[in-house]
């Protein structure tokens, strides 16, 4: 594992937030939950990121031991990124906060603005959210 690029702090909730903050983390790591990825198939699922921030937030990711970068030696070169075991123990928190993402745009009347977010794990078992959006889908 690479060593951390950064100080984290002693406090585990406050290392917890550093580990994952930033612009795009949280939405890179969302997106590797569901398998590994080249960086043009993040660039083509987060097209608002730029190249440079894109690869500054994975090597940031892969510092904190939340993603692996590996490297095939092909003609052409191929790299996939994958989230590795510590960054797939943030999934059921990463749901959490999806979660109530969800509640705080139906407390303040913003739901027409959400996006989907649906967690997807890489042993394919459906989530809760999923499950529920099934339900009501058949109820209708």
């Amino acid at each position: 594992m690479v060593k951390p690029i950064k100080n984290l702090p002693v406090l585990p909730i406050e290392r917890a937030i550093r580990t994952i903050s930033g612009r795009w983390k949280a939405v890179i790591l969302y997106h590797l939950f569901g398998g590994p990825k080249r960086l043009s198939d993040l660039t083509r699922l987060i097209p608002a990121i730029s190249q440079k921030v894109l690869v500054q937030q994975l090597r940031e990711l892969e510092a904190h031991g939340l993603a692996h970068r590996e490297v095939f030696r092909q003609v052409p070169p191929r790299v996939d990124y994958s989230a590795t075991a510590l960054g797939l123990s943030l999934e059921p928190v990463m749901l959490a906060l999806c979660r109530w993402g969800q509640q705080h745009a139906e407390a303040l009347d913003e739901v027409d603005r959400l996006a989907d977010c649906i967690v997807r794990p890489v042993n394919n078992i459906p989530t809760q959210v999923e499950l529920g959006k099934r339900s009501s889908a058949r109820a209708l």
